[in-house]
């Protein structure tokens, strides 16, 4: 392929003993995490790019789910997580341009297997979690999986307790030899209050009073005046048909409701004595998402004369349904370096009453990869979608906005040998961008385009694998202010991200594993109304290094011991688009000790290890947030 692709595989996962995608997303370099590993939201920033709320790049199984963004994805019942650098248009309809990332879950065996996990930790950590598979006939068309997991931490902010529970049924119906019929259900339940950081004030930056500790909390304990709860439920099916030795199709549907009732603290300002934060509140018990996907492709290989094909077609469709009414409240300030709690009053703002947000989305893509000669091979690929969004307003009125938008990729892989290909790419993805500017029309889908070559190379007889690339990704029609209109927007912003990334995965020797990469990133405001040109994108480091290596004893009475390190590098980045104050560089060490025999498996895995204090992400300068301090974990895990 001729683009950057890395997978976190599920004996990677298992290594680690990660809590969260934000912590498993560490060793794909140049992926930085938007907010804190506490947080109950998803969000990432992939070539200079955020993933977020208005990218919408976390998919699941191929599938768009905006609920993978807006609630925590439960360690479980992932099976692998892949991260495909650059825009995705051509395959993902709409999308930032820095990258996406496609959760793949765990889907039933036909083997027998059953385990049981325990974990154990400092502030006060525990999880538990079993993970059933097998076959439910002598034929084994029947095959099932049960996956159950629960867990609970005081985590290391005062007050700051989470809770999460999953449940993930999954069957899979072998109808006949070419026909397989999967079904999938997955329920969670996250508890835990918002994570909003703290001042740069007192944390990155001076403040006369004095340096924030890590365990500040700007909360209320009190449950009723900050809860986040969120109920997810998701429920689809895979079907796959078998027409012919070179042809087949895929339908995939899924069906996802998401409940947040909820209480929202925030920040709001910092006052003059870099002490006094004032805060506010957001209340709704009826705030809902859902969201329906579906798609259907077909995937055939034919020949045109000497020409190999590899053909891919398909259609789909998504649906998000957004729905809130909201209470603004106004809280007494607390003070942050002294602060008392309990004693907060309430003062309503404002009421937002409920006004549904539609989005619908509908999309064909065709791609073909051609073998033109044994050594080269060219990707043509294209996708058109069809983008709505509707607002039911609370006075009966409806605002609608409709765009369509054409997607490319085009992609050449030169093979001099087996073990090295050069390839050259280009792609593009939209963003809708709904609104009007001053003359009343509508603004156009912001547009992300990259040009990307690199070379892609296997070492020692194909254990270890290596991709260096090149990139220069360009986001276009970015909204900034009017100068002539001041209350108004207009579409000049641009922002552009080059860099250079170096990738080394595999087995050095045997029982000697490694994931490591370096990431250059040269991300900037190049054209803008509100920030000044040349101004750097916030949350992107110009340097990242990311290493982790395990090594297993072979043989010998020690057979089983292992030994995993892991070094986290990332460099200065800017807290905000204003590059107003800086988020400094840390290098995080984390490290492992585990033990392999038959089938039970036991482990120590260790966070932060020499205990240094780093900073996470940065949201503004009211939004600043710590990293953990030292963490340990002991798992023991049985299979049978």
């Amino acid at each position: 392929m001729p683009f950057s692709v890395q997978v976190v595989p599920q004996e990677l996962l298992q290594d680690r003993q990660v809590q969260s995608v934000n912590e498993a997303l560490r060793t794909v370099v140049g992926v930085t995490p938007d907010n804190s590993s506490q947080s109950a939201f998803e969000s990432y920033t992939i070539r200079g790019f955020s993933t977020g709320f208005s990218g919408g790049n976390i998919f699941r199984n191929g599938l768009r789910d905006g609920t993978n963004i807006t609630t925590r994805i439960a360690i479980p019942n992932i099976e692998r997580i892949e991260v495909l650098r650059g825009p995705a248009g051509a395959l993902f309809s709409q999308g930032g341009p820095g990258g996406t990332v496609n959760i793949v879950t765990k889907r039933p065996l036909a083997d027998p297997q059953y385990i049981l996990e325990g974990t154990v930790g400092n502030f006060g950590t525990f999880a538990g979690s079993v993970d059933f598979t097998g076959s439910l006939n002598e034929s084994e068309s029947l095959l099932y999986r049960f996956i159950a997991g629960a867990s609970t931490t005081d985590t290391f902010i005062d007050f700051f307790d989470r809770q999460n529970y999953l449940i993930a049924p999954s069957l899979t119906w072998q109808i006949s030899p070419a026909t397989r019929l999967t079904l999938e259900g997955e329920y969670t339940i996250s508890q835990q209050p918002n994570d909003r950081g703290l001042p740069a004030r007192g944390t990155v930056l001076p403040n006369i009073n004095g340096r924030l500790p890590r365990d500040r909390f700007i909360g209320e304990p009190d449950d009723d005046l900050d809860s986040n709860e969120r109920y997810a439920l998701r429920l689809g099916y895979v079907l796959d048909h078998q027409f012919s030795p070179n042809w087949q199709l895929q339908n995939a549907f899924r069906i996802s409701f998401l409940q947040t009732p909820q209480n929202s603290l925030f920040p709001s300002a910092l006052l003059d004595d870099q002490r006094t934060l004032e805060r506010g509140l957001f209340s709704t018990s009826d705030q809902s998402q859902d969201n329906w996907a579906i798609d259907t492709s077909v995937v055939g290989n034919f020949q045109t004369g000497s020409i190999v094909h590899r053909l891919l077609v398909g259609f789909d469709f998504n649906r998000d349904v957004y729905s809130a009414s909201n209470r603004q409240f106004a809280l007494d300030p607390i003070d942050i370096f002294d602060p008392v709690y309990g004693r907060s009053r309430r003062q309503l703002v404002a009421t937002f009453p409920e006004e549904p947000f539609i989005t619908n989305s509908f999309g064909v893509y065709l791609q073909d990869q051609i073998t033109l000669l044994p050594q080269l091979n060219l990707l043509l690929g294209g996708r058109f979608d069809v983008v709505s969004q509707e607002i039911e307003s609370a006075d009966g009125s409806e605002s609608f906005q409709q765009d369509e938008a054409f997607s490319p990729r085009i992609g050449l892989v030169y093979q001099p040998s087996e073990e090295h290909s050069l390839y050259a790419s280009y792609s593009r993805s939209f963003l809708q961008s709904v609104g009007t500017a001053f003359d009343n029309s509508l603004f156009r889908p912001e547009r992300g385009t990259q040009y990307e070559i690199g070379i892609k190379s296997d070492w020692l007889d194909q254990r270890l694998s290596t991709t260096l690339a090149f990139y220069d990704i360009t986001r276009s029609n970015v909204l900034t202010s009017d100068p002539d209109n001041p209350n108004f927007s207009i579409q000049t912003g641009e922002q552009r991200s080059r860099g250079v990334e170096l990738i080394a995965t595999g087995e050095i020797l045997p029982g000697w594993y490694i994931v490591a990469g370096y990431a250059y990133t040269d991300a900037e405001i190049t054209e803008d109304n509100s920030f000044e040109v040349g101004n750097r994108l916030n949350n992107v480091p110009e340097n990242a290094f990311s290493l982790w290596t395990t090594y297993e004893i072979q043989s010998g009475d020690l057979q089983g011991l292992g030994f995993g390190l892991g070094l986290f590098h990332v460099g200065d980045r800017q807290g905000n688009l204003e590059n107003t104050f800086q988020v400094p560089s840390y290098t995080r060490t984390d490290a492992a000790l585990f033990y392999n025999r038959d089938n039970f498996r036991v482990g120590i895995n260790i966070e932060n290890l020499f205990d240094i204090r780093y900073f996470e992400a940065s949201e503004s300068e009211l939004r600043v947030f710590y990293g953990a301090p030292f963490a340990v974990r002991g798992t023991v895990s049985w299979r049978f």
